[in-house]
């Protein structure tokens, strides 16, 4: 036996559901951009419809007085189905436009079937108006056939047949009218609730990119502030040792290169992360990635400030066990210190790092200086990110940073860091 060979999916027959639907997409498309062409063809179909039926004599073979004028019947008929035409944007008031030659119609015996097309116009009140509407329009629509029951008594049917059919009819219209309002107003919400999801969604891709930008600033102001403050320091030196000891100078031109080589290695790892690989067509090599700075790179990171010509001295109390997170925001706040103190503490000056290790994680830094006392410009003031950045970091993690001068009598600057016990997991 041959296996049944699958039909390809390009030539599956499409469902009908979807058709429908594409469909009737289109049609509410089109009604809505151009509502009175619709409502021409509908209201035009229905007083051609009466006309016909007034002038064939069809309305007389249900009719409870078939002697009626002519003239009578075609006004009636004209008046029944016109009204029609705004039974979308006024249905309330196209009922009570049809309520006289309703009554009429059933008052004079001719029973017109153009009367029945109350029943459209009470179906739209039930759809586009509060539904406290529906009391006084079904009263009003059922007026006529009780008007026929008092005229013309068991001639016409019984009154529970006259009136019982025409508050089933008006009831089943009432009913449909609902239902559609039902599932339109649904429908309604879940499109609301999908738009409000999507701008949701593009607040967060905002606000993750305002954080991704917020961090990369950090990032770009630590790497460059602190290589570029140890490079002037180097720098000044240099120009200063030249004349008296060329050793010394040529030392500190040394000195200089290995931090700008290490600076421009940062920098260039952190563009290589950002970069896109689509640019490179897919095919570039991927981008050299190295760990983020912890507090084993914090040697590295005192060497090249004491090269710089700044002395500093360390004090450590306990063991440091603390996850990647937390050792990066110590680093980069003891760097943070450090090259502000080189940009502003002046010669002469030393630092002093505390660090403190405490249980759970905890610890507690402080860094000094014995430099000038001269504030530092306000961040808001110089567009600067070096304190702004630090206290971010240090948010992070529910701690508290301070920075400002050491109280009297002593002099310099004094940036103090707690973080918090780390939560149980």
């Amino acid at each position: 036996m041959q296996p049944v060979k699958p039909v390809p999916e390009d030539r599956a027959a499409e469902p009908l559901t979807e058709y429908v639907q594409r469909v009737n997409r289109r049609i509410r498309a089109f009604d809505h951009r151009h509502p009175l062409v619709w409502d021409l063809h509908l209201t035009g179909f229905w007083v051609l419809a009466a006309l016909i039926d007034a002038t064939s004599g069809g309305w007389a073979n249900v009719a409870h007085n078939p002697d009626a004028p002519f003239g009578l019947v075609l006004v009636l008929s004209v008046a029944l189905s016109v009204p029609l035409l705004w039974r979308r944007s006024h249905p309330a008031t196209a009922l009570l436009v049809t309520l006289p030659p309703a009554l009429v119609s059933a008052w004079s015996g001719a029973a017109l079937q153009a009367a029945l097309l109350q029943l459209l116009l009470v179906h739209h009140i039930a759809l586009r108006l509060p539904l406290r509407n529906l009391w006084w329009a079904v009263t009003l629509a059922t007026v006529p056939a009780c008007v026929t029951v008092v005229r013309y008594g068991d001639s016409a049917g019984s009154w529970n047949q006259q009136v019982g059919s025409h508050l089933v009819s008006l009831g089943v219209a009432v009913l449909i009218g609902i239902t559609v309002r039902t599932r339109r107003d649904y429908t309604a919400a879940l499109e609301d609730r999908a738009r409000r999801l999507e701008t949701e969604r593009d607040q967060q891709v905002r606000l993750a990119a305002a954080a991704e930008r917020a961090r990369i600033a950090r990032e770009m102001h630590d790497i460059i502030g602190h290589n570029l403050s140890v490079i002037t320091g180097l720098a000044d030196g240099g120009r200063y040792a030249a004349a008296k000891s060329p050793d010394r100078a040529a030392q500190a031109l040394d000195a200089i290169g290995t931090t700008s080589r290490q600076a421009l290695g940062e920098l260039r790892r952190l563009l290589d992360i950002l970069r896109d690989d689509d640019q490179d067509g897919g095919a570039g090599q991927a981008p050299e990635l190295a760990p983020q700075p912890a507090l084993t790179d914090l040697d590295r990171l005192l060497d090249g400030v004491r090269q710089a010509g700044l002395p500093v001295r360390t004090t450590i109390k306990g063991e440091p066990a603390l996850p990647e997170g937390r050792q990066l925001t110590l680093y980069r706040v003891i760097q943070e210190a450090l090259t502000n103190t080189l940009k502003h503490a002046g010669p002469d000056a030393t630092a002093h790092i505390d660090l403190s290790y405490e249980a759970g994680g905890a610890v507690t830094l402080t860094v000094t200086d014995t430099g000038r006392t001269t504030p530092l410009p306000s961040p808001a003031l110089s567009g600067g990110r070096g304190l702004p950045g630090m206290r971010e970091r240090t948010s992070l993690y529910g701690g508290t940073l301070e920075a400002g001068p050491r109280p009297a009598p002593e002099q310099g600057w004094r940036v103090h860091l707690h973080l918090p016990e780390e939560p149980p997991q």
